[in-house]
């Protein structure tokens, strides 16, 4: 069974950074796309960040775009965010994600199928 399991969460001020990891075990990681998703108050889960099972492909929304970074360490079967000037309008439960398939486009969204059981980040004004 596939098991995603994210941490570095916390609370920072506008303007902040943060590191979030996510530790992939129960199948090979390394042949999968991954993503990051966040999820504000009453607001739909939304796409953020995803990256392709060998690093060479990657993209975020407009949103993060210029702030935050996806990167993957196929060796520990763990993947980033490292998220930069973090404004309030980040605060969020942040998810990562695998495919459900394996060297499938990393930018389609609906083939997103395993999601970790999040981790909040808090930015305050």
């Amino acid at each position: 069974q596939v098991q995603l399991v994210e941490s570095g969460g916390g609370a920072v001020q506008a303007g902040g950074s943060l590191k979030l990891s996510c530790e992939v075990s129960g199948r090979r990681f390394s042949t999968y796309a991954m993503a990051w998703f966040r999820q504000a108050p009453e607001k739909e889960r939304l796409k953020v960040a995803t990256v392709s099972w060998d690093s060479r492909g990657k993209s975020y929304s407009d949103s993060v775009k210029g702030r935050f970074t996806i990167s993957r360490d196929n060796s520990k079967n763990t993947v980033f965010l490292d998220m930069n000037n973090l404004q309030p309008e980040d605060t969020a439960v942040y998810y990562c994600a695998t495919q459900i398939h394996q060297y499938t486009d990393h930018r389609r969204t609906a083939d997103y199928h395993f999601f970790g059981q999040g981790t909040q980040v808090t930015v305050s004004s």
